[in-house]
């Protein structure tokens, strides 16, 4: 707890059974609740993670990295909790970071942080490979321009939230699959949050999880459909349910992704 307000980190997770126990063993003990949802993972994940001690959500079948996002907000939710940070389980993202970005957050500095690996320079000496920095540099030059905003970059999946951005962003209304990290971004840069950023070192190894050059290209696709987006509902030429104040939102949506047997957790 910082500031009398309830934290939670969620890790949204698939197949990330050799890399939990490091990413677990790094988070404060300032952190309130610990909130993991397996997407359908084929390894161990989900019993390594209830002998951790986590509170464990297992989705029926694999959705998509965006779906388990939804997931994880909601029970965030639903746990009361007042800061979320989102880390991702496969140790490329430091934890020792939580507490500073969540009391930028629970002192109402900004609404949300994001763990920046461009600020420091690090991120190819952390192994992060050539073409995925190039584009990660290209993709946010072209956001910022049209968003209107100044990040280092939009990419990043160490992000934490103040709830009212959870339960205000009409998030059920975006894609499953990765570019719902980039449109979450774009939804709070169109309503209006205060976005801050914290340098963080990545690490890039075989355990980590990361994307094949095929599927960057369709994320870096959406990325650009999804500025676009933004920028035709800023002039008021189209408009989209992902930036409509009336798109359905976490708390009002009845989606539950437990399967047959209802909710399972430990």
């Amino acid at each position: 707890m910082i500031n009398g307000k309830r934290i939670a980190i969620v890790l949204p997770a698939y197949n990330a059974e050799k890399t939990l126990a490091a990413t677990v063993g790094e988070i404060p003990d300032l952190v309130d609740t610990c909130i993991l949802v397996d997407d359908g993972s084929s390894d161990a994940t989900v019993k390594l993670a209830r002998e951790l001690g986590l509170r464990v959500f297992v989705h029926d079948r694999n959705y998509g990295y965006g779906r388990n996002q939804q997931t994880c907000y909601r029970e965030a939710l639903a746990a009361d909790a007042e800061v979320i940070i989102m880390l991702h389980p496969d140790y490329q993202y430091t934890p020792l970071l939580v507490t500073a970005m969540a009391s930028m957050v629970a002192y109402g500095v900004y609404d949300v942080v994001l763990g920046s690996r461009i600020i420091g320079g690090t991120a190819l000496r952390g192994g992060m490979p050539l073409y995925k920095y190039m584009f990660n540099r290209m993709l946010t030059a072209f956001e910022n321009l049209f968003l209107g905003a100044k990040l280092s970059e939009y990419h990043t999946g160490y992000r934490c939230f103040s709830r009212r951005v959870l339960t205000e962003l009409p998030l059920v209304e975006n894609s499953d699959d990765f570019v719902f990290d980039n449109q979450m971004l774009a939804q709070c840069v169109h309503f209006g949050f205060r976005i801050g950023e914290v340098s963080c070192p990545t690490k890039y190894f075989e355990e980590a999880s990361s994307i094949n050059f095929r599927r960057s290209v369709t994320y870096g696709l959406g990325v650009l459909a999804t500025t676009l987006q933004f920028a035709l509902q800023r002039w008021g030429l189209a408009s989209f349910a992902i930036f409509s104040p009336k798109g359905r939102k976490l708390e009002t949506s009845a989606l539950d992704y437990y399967g047959p047997v209802g909710k399972r957790s430990a």
